[in-house]
């Protein structure tokens, strides 16, 4: 079963967002053009969401939020099993990694964390939180010739 219209039927009593979930969830197990699986494993929980089971532990690791090269090979090194893909991974592997990712703060806690963080700089207007709400770089950057990124005047309506 795959969606590729969307009938006047769909859309006039809200069945197109339906279809469109059924298609999303169907669209991470079924073969695309050319043989290639979207595939992921969840770890669980709030920890982070999904890893990509096409790729080795440490890469895939760093696919959640709050993880990076270094704490992927600390994880892998303290799970202490060889680099290998996720796919291949047993049940009691990812479980003992669902258990030895619970104890970090990633994912949406570490975002909410960041969040609260920064809400708290706003609120008592301290010098990195005027710079927040400016949209300016926080940590001593220089702005005349970098930051250019940073410094853009958010427009809502086509150009300038």
């Amino acid at each position: 079963f795959v969606c590729t219209s969307k009938s006047s039927s769909f859309k006039m009593f809200g069945f197109g967002r339906i279809v469109s979930n059924v298609a999303v969830s169907l669209r991470q197990n079924l073969s695309l053009r050319g043989g290639v699986q979207v595939r992921n494993i969840n770890i669980g929980g709030g920890l982070g969401g999904e890893i990509p089971d096409a790729k080795r532990l440490s890469y895939a690791l760093q696919h959640i939020h709050g993880i990076g090269r270094a704490k992927a090979h600390h994880i892998v090194c303290e799970l202490g099993v060889e680099n290998k893909y996720v796919k291949d991974l047993s049940k009691r592997e990812l479980y003992s990694l669902r258990e030895l990712l619970s104890k970090y703060l990633i994912g949406n806690d570490l975002k909410k964390l960041v969040e609260r963080d920064v809400v708290r700089l706003v609120g008592i207007q301290c010098y990195r939180g005027i710079r927040h709400v400016d949209g300016l770089p926080c940590r001593g950057q220089r702005t005349h010739t970098n930051s250019r990124t940073r410094r853009t005047m958010r427009t809502y309506g086509g150009s300038r």
